[in-house]
């Protein structure tokens, strides 16, 4: 069996967040949860193996979003971050097609998602 070699990592903020770009890329990605908020411990836990990586950032348009994604630029400071519409606030309510088209920039993703 042939091992894949993950070369990019996303942040996302909840497990539904997760579940969804999942359902669109199409290439090994590591997607990392945050589950919201970020202690010094979980920050050190997370950037460890990903800080040689290709590292983007894709978390809500709302006030806890722009937090953690604060945070993330001063720790991870050539991380790319995506922004979804602040029409759709979260990432979880972004149709699905505008995720696949914002991802698509940055990562394979199927040509089609149901």
């Amino acid at each position: 069996m042939k091992m894949e070699i993950v070369e990019k990592a996303l942040i996302v903020e909840g497990k539904n967040d997760r579940k969804l770009v999942k359902k669109i890329l199409d290439e090994p990605v590591d997607v990392i949860c945050t589950h919201g908020t970020l202690s010094e411990e979980k920050l050190e836990t997370i950037i460890f193996p990903i800080e040689e990586m290709d590292v983007y950032v894709l978390v809500d348009a709302d006030e806890a979003g722009e937090k953690l994604r604060k945070q993330l630029k001063r720790e991870l400071p050539n991380a790319t971050h995506l922004y979804t519409d602040k029409n759709y606030g979260q990432v979880e309510t972004t149709p699905i097609n505008c995720l696949t088209e914002l991802l698509s920039d940055y990562f394979i993703v199927k040509n089609t998602c149901t």
